[in-house]
């Protein structure tokens, strides 16, 4: 707020919690530029008020929430904060990697209830990693992240990217992607400067191989319920599913019903479909984690990203090209 100030007036819209829409609405109406959380929905409603209007800085990576063409049509930039947040995404994963195959969770409240009364051989057993693979959906910069980690834990890495998953119905694709997977085929270039022995997969080959299934993709049109009953009803029967990307990539009722069924072993989540309301059932699975949407969390991270919206909108409100945007 110190650096926004040297630059132009500031309203707070809200100290805590999500804006109301009428707030969201009446503040836009003579405001030069916006900085926003992913809560708050910039569709072209909210843009048609805003007629001064001429950055959206968003504190996210993914910008669904916002209606990037209104924006454009307009003239407004449209901005995110990347890069900032990789790391300490990557880790919270790897946090629900190991609480849910390890069972974390569940020992721990098996401690705080007092039923540990000794060691016991066969107390709490949990999945191994070592020689399992790890399925990155989203070969970006954070599923890069989190497929770097997985050698120390003795873990293959598949993936899939963006054209893999727009395409995963298409045959020819799939052909041309199987033709490619030979012993002695060359590694994906991104997987070479990342130093990772990552090999690629088309969508559905990965859904079957996976130990551990992580997403990592923004949400689209081709990514809205990509997780589905038929997708989940293709992995492993002892695959775990993780995901800290957004909810409505996965289709919660399916999820529901597979973890019932025992399609697949356990899943840990940050984000929910209908966030902030979570599926009913999945609070009660002790096979699951559940997290509050703190994949980027940290006090340096939050401080970092909030910092990158600033210079975004100081850029905007200055005559200069934001640094980051859509």
């Amino acid at each position: 707020m110190e650096r926004l100030a040297q630059i132009c007036d500031c309203r707070i819209g809200t100290a805590r919690g999500e804006l109301s829409r009428e707030s969201l609405l009446a503040g836009l109406q003579d405001a030069d530029g916006l900085i926003c959380m992913l809560t708050d929905q910039i569709d072209r409603e909210a843009i048609a008020v805003a007629t001064k209007l001429r950055i959206i800085a968003n504190v996210a990576v993914g910008f669904n929430n916002i209606d990037v063409a209104a924006a454009q049509q307009r003239g407004i930039y449209v901005t995110n904060t990347p890069d900032v947040l990789t790391e300490a995404t990557a880790n919270l994963t790897w946090a629900l990697i190991l609480a849910v195959t390890r069972r974390v969770v569940e020992a721990d409240a098996f401690v705080r209830a007092g039923k540990f009364t000794g060691w016991e051989f066969d107390l709490l057993l949990g999945s191994g990693l070592s020689g399992k693979t790890l399925g990155v959906i989203g070969y970006g910069k954070i599923g890069r992240a989190v497929a770097r980690r997985a050698t120390g834990f003795g873990m293959s890495v598949v993936y899939c990217g963006r054209d893999d998953i727009a395409y995963r119905d298409d045959p020819q694709h799939n052909a041309l992607m199987m033709s490619r997977q030979t012993a002695t085929a060359p590694l994906n270039q991104s997987a070479r400067i990342d130093g990772l022995a990552a090999r690629r997969m088309t969508f559905n080959q990965l859904i079957e191989t996976a130990d551990v299934l992580t997403l990592h993709v923004p949400l689209a049109a081709t990514t809205r319920h990509l997780i589905n009953s038929a997708v989940l009803a293709r992995m492993k029967p002892s695959a775990h599913l993780i995901n800290t990307a957004r909810g409505p990539v996965v289709d919660e009722t399916a999820l529901v019903t597979a973890l019932q069924q025992k399609q697949i072993a356990g899943a840990g989540l940050d984000v929910y479909e209908h966030e902030p309301l979570v599926s009913a059932p999945l609070i009660e699975m002790p096979n699951v984690v559940l997290l509050p949407h703190i994949g980027s969390a940290t006090r340096e991270t939050r401080t970092a990203m909030a910092m990158l919206a600033v210079e975004n909108a100081i850029d905007a409100l200055s005559g200069r090209t934001p640094r980051n945007t859509v």
